[in-house]
């Protein structure tokens, strides 16, 4: 990383800095700390800019009401000039205004058109009741309730009391919510003591209505006499907000006045499909633009938020930033700040100039889509130190194979591969469709990852012989049946006399084919049926993790040695890596190589039979050597006996009674307390001799960091007491650090055996089940069973315990290995780019 200045014309420092950011390659410093956000110089532009975008968000809502999506465009859409800026501004504002305008008038037609088209309906309504003789029963009812019972008779005063009466009856008439029509009738009855006669007739919507409330409503018409109760009801009419219409008495009138509110509705009608197709069209518009305008938006307001991080020269005519620059990719910046002044139409050039600083420079690793996931994976733990070995490319190997030894099976690697692949495959497809899904996004981020998950899966999945629990016998078995026919039929029948269970046992020295060999690739199939199958898997997987752990810790060992030699600290080479790898090498590698060993010469032999190994008389794997044990003596130097078998005895007799206990190669006790020795100097070693060489330079007037890879900073002053205690913390946490990270790569054995006993128990309570049911009812139980064993797969087997392998993958790589050359102290590198902000506007990245 270089640190530079750039020098930037007024002019060509808009254009300069958008061309900057379309590369993404430049870390920008603020110059500016103590000024606040209304202190900088293009405030008004960034306000301009927050503005255009409240506009934006505006459009997205009309857009989203009229259940209208926004057309998808290219993201490469040039940053406008300062000069066109005014110009989107203001087509922004017109868009808002327009909008706006049509959404006002469209809201007014509304109203309108429902109250006429309730006055219309009410008049329907009411010229029905009208016609079927309310006025005579509303009389009667009004009668009743004041008391005056309308006695039918002979004579012509009773008739034309009728007539008066109902000459003095006056009614009105309206439009209200269906729910409410019950109890506004029941308010009438109680306020106006039943003095006033409603009826109400339901009002049927009307599908070629272009505008809808969705309120189911009512027409209604009140009789009542005098102007006192005409004042009463109005209010209850109000308190209800009841859409009263002005009914003439007259049915001529009636008539003339449905016909022009027809005529209105219609003329409304018209208007309004007008208006909504000018809104669709304006809509529609903004639909097919909202992405580019956003984006145009998006890099102004980054481009001004950028330039208020430079300073002004004292002439007011130049920009002055500095920023960080990855060293390899300086000619491509050059080429930008070329392009912005031609786009900017200035003759005067864009300087930028190297400077020495004291700060530290950012982290920088150029990824691409394959790589990039496990970076990731790296970086959550803690961005590399600046120049520090960066474990990714390591880790693109180690982190799948690591998850592969505990997650293990051929099955189900195989539907993780194919998840992956689907997601690789259509990777075009699903980045085109922008998903937002957080989940998701954290798949697909990781497709690569899953993708050789999957394929080391299958992989140790044929190594440990294991396919959704079972074995597969594609070269055949290297064990035999060493009993003949007469004899099993024996033993069978001496079963069912006994109802005993039968077993049968295979002895090594009659059922192993040795001359054929082991079986070629991974466990043989036979032990799948074995009854004492985990006695044989757990401690070879077991000792496989630990072989594999210790050397995942000797290897990132060795990449401290990188660091050492990259930042020129011959102390750290000498007075720490080499006693660290003494120290493991000593105790831990000592103990792989014995593993090693032990499967290779310590095997079974026939009974009588003997061997020599390394000089000592073999009788068979009860002598095999106990390692934990011998480990234990080793440190303890516990003495022991030299062979399997007392040099006195009997060469008949089976050996020691605890031969396992024993040395088994010449001159051991010897080699292991020199081991031990070197093991036990290297740790005051590592504790000494750094903190006291790093002080006698600094008192010889030497500069010398307190401690890290190469020391401090230039103005770091050398603290012996802080450095041997960051020392001595060091050496403590490495020596403890062996031992616990070793027991903690059990972890690979203990994960492993945990899926494979899930996977058969899985495969025995649900899928076996199918396979005893017959008939036509046992394939529909078969279907239905294979479909349960496939979701359990699915979620238990492969997201459930594929998440906890993961995490302890996680684990093992942050911890156990990268503890060993790590320091994760850097800062992150992060360019001004416009192609992640629009990624992080878009939702797709945090």
């Amino acid at each position: 990383m270089e640190f530079c200045q750039l020098y930037l014309q007024a002019d060509s420092a808009f254009a300069s800095v958008s061309e900057l950011g379309e590369l993404g390659l430049c870390e920008f410093k603020d110059l500016n700390p103590d000024a606040n956000s209304f202190q900088r110089r293009f405030v008004t532009e960034v306000k301009r800019c927050d503005n255009m975008s409240r506009i934006l968000r505006v459009i997205e809502d009309e857009l989203i009401n009229a259940e209208m999506e926004i057309i998808e465009t290219d993201t490469n859409i040039p940053s406008p000039l300062p000069r066109e800026m005014a110009v989107l501004e203001g087509k922004l504002e017109n868009y808002e205004e327009e909008i706006k305008g049509i959404e006002q008038s469209l809201a007014e037609l509304k109203k309108v058109y429902i109250e006429q088209n309730d006055l219309r309906n009410c008049l329907k309504k009411v010229q029905v009741l009208l016609d079927g003789g309310q006025r005579t029963q509303a009389l009667q009812s009004i009668s009743e309730a004041q008391g005056h019972h309308v006695h039918i008779g002979n004579g012509v005063s009773k008739e034309n009391q009728e007539k008066r009466d109902e000459s003095e009856l006056k009614f009105m008439a309206g439009v209200m919510p269906r729910s409410l029509t019950l109890a506004f009738e029941r308010v009438l009855w109680r306020m106006c003591k039943g003095n006033v006669y409603m009826r109400a007739v339901d009002i049927d919507e009307d599908v070629t209505d272009i505008f809808h409330d969705n309120v189911a409503k009512s027409a209604f018409i009140l009789y009542f006499s005098g102007e006192q109760l005409r004042s009463r009801v109005k209010k209850i009419c109000d308190s209800f907000k009841v859409n009263m219409c002005q009914c003439p008495e007259r049915a001529t009138e009636r008539a003339e006045l449905l016909v022009s509110v027809s005529g209105r509705l219609e003329d409304m009608k018209n208007i309004t499909l007008k208006t909504q197709d000018m809104q669709f069209k304006k809509l529609m518009e903004a639909a097919h633009n909202h992405k580019t305008w956003s984006i145009q938006v998006l890099k102004l307001k980054a481009i001004f938020h950028t330039l208020n991080l430079f300073n002004m020269d004292v002439t007011q005519k130049c920009l002055i930033g500095e920023c960080w620059v990855p060293k390899a990719d300086m000619p491509r910046i050059q080429n930008a700040l070329r392009r912005g002044m031609e786009i900017s139409g200035t003759s005067v050039p864009s300087i930028m100039q190297r400077m020495e600083t004291c700060s530290t420079p950012p982290t920088y690793h150029k990824t691409n889509k394959f790589t990039q996931g496990f970076q990731n994976i790296v970086d959550s733990y803690g961005i590399a130190t600046y120049r520090e070995v960066n474990p990714a490319p390591w880790t693109i190997i180690t982190f799948p194979f690591l998850f592969a030894v505990m997650f293990g099976d051929s099955g189900h690697g195989i539907i993780m591969l194919l998840c992956a692949l689907a997601f690789v495959i259509f990777e075009k497809k699903l980045e085109a469709a922008k998903i937002k899904d957080e989940i998701f996004q954290t798949f697909f981020g990781g497709r690569y990852v899953v993708l050789l998950m999957g394929c080391f899966s299958i992989y140790t999945g044929l190594i440990y012989n294991d396919f959704h629990s079972k074995s597969i016998n594609i070269f055949g078995s290297s064990w035999t049946n060493p009993y003949n026919k007469s004899l099993l039929y024996e033993m069978m029948h001496e079963q069912e006399v006994g109802k005993n269970t039968l077993y049968l046992t295979l002895p090594p020295e009659y059922a192993y084919d040795s001359k054929n060999g082991p079986y070629p690739f991974g466990v043989d199939p036979v032990w799948n049926v074995a009854n004492n199958r985990l006695n044989f898997l757990n401690p070879m997987k077991m000792k496989t993790a630990i072989i594999l752990g210790i050397s995942q810790m000797v290897f990132g060992v060795f990449l401290s040695l990188m660091n050492y030699i990259h930042f020129r600290s011959p102390v750290d080479i000498i007075f720490v890596f080499i006693p660290q790898l003494l120290f493991l090498c000593c105790i831990f590698v000592y103990l792989c190589f014995q593993v090693i060993i032990k499967w290779i010469f310590f095997y079974s032999l026939k009974h009588g039979e003997s061997a020599y190994i390394f000089g000592q008389e073999y009788k068979g794997t009860h002598c095999a050597p106990s390692l934990l044990i011998g480990l234990i003596s080793m440190l303890m130097f516990t003495s022991r006996h030299v062979g399997f078998q007392d040099s006195d005895a009997d060469k008949s007799t089976p050996g020691l009674e605890a031969c396992y206990l024993q040395l088994w190669y010449p001159h051991q006790d010897i080699v292991e307390k020199i081991l031990v020795i070197i093991a036990a100097i290297c740790i005051p070693i590592m504790l000494l001799v750094k903190p006291f060489w790093l002080r006698f330079q600094a008192s010889r007037g030497h500069h010398v960091g307190g401690h890290g890879h190469g020391g401090g900073g230039e103005n770091e002053e050398f603290n012996f007491g802080d450095t041997f205690v960051y020392q001595a913390i060091h050496t403590i946490e490495f020596a403890l650090g062996c031992i616990s990270h070793t027991a903690s790569y059990l972890r690979l054995w203990a994960l492993s055996l945990a899926h494979a006993q899930l996977s058969e128990v899985l495969w025995t309570m649900v899928l076996h089940i199918s396979f005893s049911i017959g008939g036509w009812g046992g394939l529909a139980a078969q279907w239905a069973i294979w479909w349960a064993f496939s979701i359990l797969t699915v979620s238990i087997l492969i997201l459930m315990e594929g998440l906890s392998a993961f995490l302890h993958a996680l684990r093992l790589h942050w911890v156990e290995f990268q503890s060993k050359f790590y320091g994760g102290d850097g800062v992150q590198f992060e360019p001004f780019g416009f192609a992640k902000l629009i990624r992080i506007a878009e939702g797709l990245e945090n």
